[in-house]
């Protein structure tokens, strides 16, 4: 990947930091996925300063999650289950929300398209006991 100019690179690491608080909430919140957040914040790291990136990459499960992900192992089959139940869940909650019947309706899409991808494009690991 090529660097960013020298005058951008403060933003990602900025970026990084403020992808990293939505990736904590995500780890707190029930229907807030986080790993997609750290995913995102390494990748804006690695643009700005890979310390910052190295830093994340060491955390304990955060760096596990990341470094799974950009290896192509894929997501366990219950932290798929738990990200599509979530994803309906926060659209089903959400869409009696929105007056427009066509944002109710890309909103769906949207949602659906979030499980399409989770099922169809992301591999799934396999752990063996």
């Amino acid at each position: 990947m090529t660097r960013p100019p020298s005058r951008f690179r403060p933003l990602w690491v900025a970026l990084g930091f403020v992808l990293c608080a939505f990736g904590v909430l995500g780890l707190i919140l029930p229907a807030f996925p986080g790993t997609v957040w750290f995913i995102l914040a390494a990748a804006a790291f690695s643009r700005g300063d890979p310390r910052w990136e190295a830093w994340l990459l060491s955390r304990p499960v955060v760096g596990t999650l990341v470094t799974d992900y950009r290896a192509g192992r894929g997501m366990p089959l219950r932290a798929k289950w738990i990200a599509c139940a979530s994803i309906a869940l926060a659209v089903g909650l959400s869409v009696p929300r929105i007056p427009v019947l066509a944002g109710q309706v890309a909103w769906v899409l949207v949602g659906l398209a979030g499980v399409l991808f989770i099922t169809l494009r992301v591999p799934t690991r396999r752990d063996t006991p």
